[in-house]
């Protein structure tokens, strides 16, 4: 009997899908594979808006990947699509704007799965959502592009731990016959 359970998805939103959103899916990503979990974890991103459809990932943001040993793949903007609310398990918006936006569009039952991205970070989680978003560092230099690794990278251990915890509660694979 081969049964394969379907891997845990996240996906993380920002505004255009050319900075912050890419940043996480690539960082999450490499901390999935990191932790033995690529097998069973994916991660994709997208924006909320049109605005950077089609583009590749902002070259300030491919720097401090690179800077940090974090693989980039090829990436195009695109824009969050509804019916990704039933297909990804963990919806994660990087500032409070999109986590607003994409409560107000989920439908009845998949709201929860909704979540700002800083809520995995210990030092801000029991902080007001307002007070857990990343600004877009895309208005900003070089530095800001940095903030946003440290931001990001600081909510990163909380996700894995929450992947593996969700993925605990799945049913056993089974493989073979």
């Amino acid at each position: 009997m081969n049964s394969t359970a379907s891997p845990y998805r996240i996906i993380t939103v920002c505004t255009g899908n050319i900075c912050r959103s890419p940043m996480a899916e690539f960082m999450l990503d490499d901390a999935l594979r990191r932790a033995g979990l690529a097998d069973r974890a994916e991660v994709d991103s997208a924006g909320t808006t049109n605005y950077e459809v089609g583009r590749p990932l902002d070259p300030r943001a491919a720097r401090v990947l690179d800077a940090h040993g974090v693989p980039a793949r090829r990436h195009v903007a695109r824009k969050f699509r509804p019916e990704w609310f039933v297909e990804r398990d963990l919806i994660l918006a990087l500032d409070v704007d999109h986590y607003g936006h994409l409560r107000e569009l989920a439908p009845a039952g998949t709201e929860h799965k909704v979540r700002m991205l800083r809520e995995f970070d210990p030092a801000v989680a029991h902080l007001d959502h307002l007070d857990q978003g990343i600004e877009d560092p895309w208005f900003g230099d070089q530095s800001d592009f940095e903030l946003t690794w440290e931001l990001i990278d600081a909510a990163v251990p909380g996700i894995v731990e929450h992947v593996r915890a969700e993925l605990s509660r799945r049913p056993p694979v089974y493989a073979g016959a």
